[in-house]
């Protein structure tokens, strides 16, 4: 999970690279970005831990 997404432009992060590193270091494996604060992406962090965490809706 990359969160704070929305703070990005204040320091001088390109999304578009975060992007490009991740996939290429994780490869298969999932991820996301996310800004928690105000809720995007939640829904996409609740989704996996109810799949993968076995946790059930």
């Amino acid at each position: 999970m990359i969160n704070k997404t929305d703070l990005a432009p204040y320091v001088g992060a390109s999304l578009e690279v975060m992007a490009s590193d991740t996939q290429r270091m994780r490869g298969d494996r999932p991820w996301t970005f996310t800004n928690l604060k105000q809720g995007d992406g939640l829904s996409t962090i609740i989704a996996f831990l109810e799949d993968k965490g076995m946790l059930g809706k």
